[in-house]
């Protein structure tokens, strides 16, 4: 079973989401949270393997939760779940750390593709398949348009390997996927991944990608 926590200041959403997702008879919603500060409370007393997680919510909000998840080195993917379809908040929940974004009008068959990918250990990245295609296009150009910052650390080149990781990171694929695609070891990833990370001085897979289309690396 995928264990799933619910994050949403409506409690007819949060029962409606429970029900729709316990009739695949995959996941088990271990629990629920109305606001950001209980979300992550109740995500650090017993880690799930998924997240879902509203954006607009009273007190601590979504973009609150992901940040403070981010900075108490909590791992756990994050699938934002909301009605707003909103460029800004997209561009703050990825960059805050949420693997994937998607609206609720989503159906359920989109939703557990997403929920599964992510319990499996795959990204949903800006360039990868689990941000909806309505919103990738004005995210990816939104990414490409900010400035880089006024003093950035100086990126060191990566390998051609590393590279082709990257690439397929963007894409959404999981390690064991690339693994599979570059006929490597599951451990060989791993290691191109940290190296990645470390050259382009990231701490994760989304902000990798986001600083790569920044400075061209995927063109």
């Amino acid at each position: 079973m995928i264990r799933v926590c619910v994050v949403d200041d409506q409690t007819l959403v949060r029962q409606g989401i429970r029900s729709l997702l316990g009739v695949t008879g995959e996941v088990e919603v271990i629990a629920e949270a109305d606001d950001g500060a209980a979300a992550v409370a109740a995500i650090e007393a017993d880690p799930p393997d998924v997240v879902l997680l509203d954006l607009h919510m009273p007190g601590r909000d979504g973009i609150w939760a992901l940040r403070a998840l981010r900075d108490r080195g909590i791992e756990v993917p994050v699938l934002v779940l909301t009605t707003f379809d909103d460029d800004e908040l997209v561009l703050q929940a990825v960059r805050a750390g949420a693997a994937g974004y998607l609206l609720k009008d989503v159906t359920l068959d989109q939703l557990m593709g997403a929920v599964r990918t992510l319990a499996a250990g795959g990204t949903l990245a800006a360039g990868g398949t689990l941000v909806q295609p309505a919103i990738t296009e004005r995210l990816l150009r939104a990414v490409r348009a900010t400035p880089p910052p006024e003093h950035p650390p100086e990126l060191q080149e990566l390998t051609d390997r590393e590279t082709e990781v990257l690439r397929l990171l963007a894409s959404g694929y999981a390690n064991r996927e690339i693994a599979a695609a570059l006929f490597l070891a599951e451990g060989t990833v791993k290691n191109h991944v940290s190296n990645v990370l470390f050259k382009l001085g990231v701490k994760d897979r989304t902000s990798a990608v986001l600083r790569a289309l920044q400075h061209g690396l995927l063109g």
